[in-house]
């Protein structure tokens, strides 16, 4: 049967859903969407996304693609599919695109942001879901140790167990801070050719020890080289992560 391939950006609240990857007994955001599709086209889909995101990790800019029967050509995919998903997860955009474009595979580059909350009395109730309340950091610090942690390395230190890789090596191009919605939050930007599992969250509890002292520069540095997980920070909360675009090669 000839098909033709839809490609979706997606944006989702990940509070409750346990990841993106499709699970027999939980909700997830692939099934919601593989449900929503199987409705409109009366058969099982199988959607391919960018990369997985954990329980409690959102999302800005997901890209997924599927192939359905050519005969749905011209299909308005966005308004039937938000016509059908639930209230916490939309589709942003859909279009055709090529055979050959795999949402995973075709990827160039990925942005994360991570969104802090310094103000330690108190956490807005609005903001909770999105935040981690840290605490008060020193910029400068966790400036100083974002340097180091930019272009090639070794990033194993940086990757939780779970996933099975060819190589932990990856070429991070930007780890920068930026206002974030109130005064009292940063918002950090981390681009990369890929990350490890879990290793964009692994960064900020490295940067945000480095920002209340617990950790300096030499610190870090024997972290990256030695590639030792256990050396590292632990693991930051997962709701202060949102996954904001996924780069191709096209033009």
């Amino acid at each position: 049967m000839p098909m033709t391939r839809i490609r979706l950006t997606l944006a989702y609240e990940g509070t409750d859903f346990c990841g993106w990857q499709v699970q027999p007994a939980d909700r997830t955001v692939q099934g919601e969407v593989e449900r929503a599709l199987a409705t409109i086209l009366g058969r099982a889909v199988r959607v391919h996304g960018s990369g997985r995101t954990d329980a409690g990790v959102h999302a800005l800019g997901q890209v997924v693609h599927f192939d359905c029967p050519d005969g749905r050509t011209g299909f308005p995919w966005q308004r039937g599919l938000n016509g059908i998903l639930p209230r916490d997860v939309r589709v942003l955009d859909a279009a055709e695109v090529p055979d050959d474009f795999h949402a995973r595979y075709g990827a160039v580059s990925k942005t994360y942001e991570y969104c802090l909350w310094h103000e330690r009395g108190f956490c807005l109730p609005q903001r909770r879901r999105f935040v981690w309340n840290c605490g008060p950091v020193d910029f400068a610090r966790m400036e100083a140790a974002a340097g180091l942690l930019l272009g090639e390395h070794d990033f194993a230190a940086f990757q939780n167990v779970g996933t099975d890789v060819d190589s932990t090596v990856r070429t991070v191009t930007e780890i920068s801070r930026h206002a974030g919605p109130t005064a009292h939050e940063s918002v950090w930007r981390f681009t990369a050719d890929g990350f490890l599992k879990q290793m964009v969250r692994n960064l900020v509890g490295c940067l945000v020890a480095c920002g209340r002292g617990k950790l300096d520069l030499d610190g870090v540095r024997v972290i990256l080289e030695a590639g030792d997980r256990t050396l590292a920070p632990a693991t930051v909360p997962p709701q202060g992560l949102t996954l904001v675009r996924v780069a191709y090669g096209e033009g």
